[in-house]
């Protein structure tokens, strides 16, 4: 698996706003989805809205028909997860199982690792909103590939395949970059807040739209800013 991912049957455990996103990026690139579970009315409205004719089924279920599991949960219900489905016997051996949680790498995959899956943790860096629009946004994105060696290239051509940009971050490193974006999230939610509610008080109408060029174009500079290499960088 070089150039492109190999055509998967692709199952989703979780449907809250990033699974079914990842789901519908993947069935773009020519991928089967074979199913997604959800459990409240929300997750279950949000999967029959972005992915409609995708089967909503159990857990063991979506891993028993699926060559790909997408782990889309709470970070806090990771290491549960997966514990509880080895020990009922639930993982494939063969299959790909990919997990979201930007803190973790593949260890947290240990139990399913057992049972002879191949482990992929890829953390896409965009807060999504559970909506179509993220499609869009997920073509500017990078997202954070943590694998083993050998299947690497697995974790990159599917980010690639999903229209975003691939970035290796080692095991080790994985919880220095979780804490950097949620740095750079709540910082960013925090502050522009801040400023709506300033602009609110003062009687200013549609403060975010006011706002919106500002903090976009101050952003970008930061950004811009970091990336310089400065001549005294070098002495």
């Amino acid at each position: 698996m070089t150039e492109r991912a190999a055509r998967l049957g692709v199952g989703i455990i979780g449907a809250g706003h990033v699974g079914p996103i990842l789901g519908a990026a993947l069935a773009g690139a020519g991928h089967a989805l074979t199913g997604i579970s959800a459990v409240s009315a929300a997750s279950r409205e949000r999967a029959e809205a972005i992915l409609p004719n995708v089967p909503i089924l159990t857990v063991p279920e979506v891993i028993e028909r699926s060559e790909l599991v997408i782990l889309a949960v709470p970070d806090s219900e990771l290491e549960g997860l997966v514990s509880g489905l080895a020990a009922t016997g639930a993982w494939v051996p063969g299959q790909i199982v990919m997990h979201t949680a930007p803190g973790y790498g593949v260890g947290v995959l240990a139990p399913a690792i057992a049972a002879g899956v191949i482990p992929l943790a890829v953390h896409p860096a965009m807060a999504f909103t559970g909506t179509s629009i993220d499609l869009s946004r997920l073509h500017e994105a990078w997202c954070a590939v943590t694998a083993p060696a050998p299947v690497q290239p697995i974790g990159q051509a599917l980010v690639v395949e999903m229209g975003a940009e691939p970035v290796l971050v080692a095991e080790a490193d994985r919880p220095a970059y979780a804490e950097a974006i949620e740095t750079a999230t709540s910082f960013s939610a925090a502050i522009v807040g801040q400023a709506i509610g300033i602009l609110t008080e003062i009687g200013v109408e549609s403060p975010g739209a006011v706002l919106g060029p500002l903090v976009r174009s101050a952003v970008d500079n930061a950004l811009g800013a970091a990336t310089i290499r400065h001549p005294e960088d070098e002495l």
